[in-house]
C-alpha cells in the first residue's frame, strides 16, 4: 500500500534530522578548542549531507523508458499499479563532512602549543551558526513529526470507516 510508504519517508527524515542533531551537538561541545599538539589542528565543524535514497530522475525515467502495460498516461503524468516504485524514497544521510572553513588564530606566544609566529589555532566551529542549525534542524524534526502523525491519523479514520 503506498499510503503506507509515507511513514517510511517521514521515519527516514526523521533519523537524518537525528544525528543532524547529534553532529551540531558534537560542534557545539567543541566551541572554543585549540590544538591539542605541536603538529596536531583543533576540532573541524562537521556538517552532515542529506541526499534522496531515490532519485527523481530515476524514478521519472522509469516511468518515460519502460511501456510494459502497467502504466497510464492521463494528461502527461504517468501512474503505476505497483506501490513498489515508491519504496525506497525518502531521504539519507549520504556522508558526514569536514568544513574547509580557516582556523582562527589567537596569539599566545607563551602556550607551548604556539607556533613558531606565536599563534595557536582555535576550531572553525562558531556557536552563533550552530545554534541557528540546531533551530533548522529542530523545527525540521517536528515538521516530520507532525506529518507522520498526520499519517496515523488518516490511517486511524480510515479503519474506523464503514463499508457501506
Amino acid at each position: 500500500m503506498s499510503f503506507l510508504n509515507s511513514l517510511d519517508i517521514g521515519g527516514s527524515a526523521l533519523s537524518a534530522q537525528r544525528l543532524r542533531i547529534d553532529i551540531i551537538s558534537q560542534n557545539i561541545a567543541n566551541v572554543g578548542t585549540y590544538n591539542t599538539s605541536v603538529d596536531g589542528e583543533p576540532y573541524r565543524r562537521q556538517l552532515v549531507v542529506f541526499s534522496e535514497k531515490k532519485s527523481f530522475s530515476d524514478v521519472l525515467n522509469k516511468y518515460t523508458d519502460e511501456d510494459d502495460g502497467k502504466s497510464t498516461h492521463s494528461r502527461g503524468v504517468y501512474y503505476r499499479s505497483s506501490d513498489s516504485e515508491s519504496s525506497n524514497a525518502g531521504v539519507e544521510v549520504s556522508k558526514v563532512i569536514e568544513s574547509q572553513t580557516p582556523f582562527t588564530p589567537v596569539y599566545d606566544p607563551s602556550n607551548p602549543l604556539a607556533d613558531d609566529d606565536g599563534y595557536i589555532y582555535q576550531t572553525n566551529v562558531d556557536n552563533t551558526e550552530e545554534q541557528i542549525d540546531l533551530l533548522a534542524a529542530q523545527r525540521s524534526y517536528e515538521a516530520n513529526a507532525t506529518a507522520i502523525e498526520a499519517v496515523k491519523a488518516m490511517l486511524s479514520k480510515a479503519m474506523t470507516l464503514k463499508g457501506n
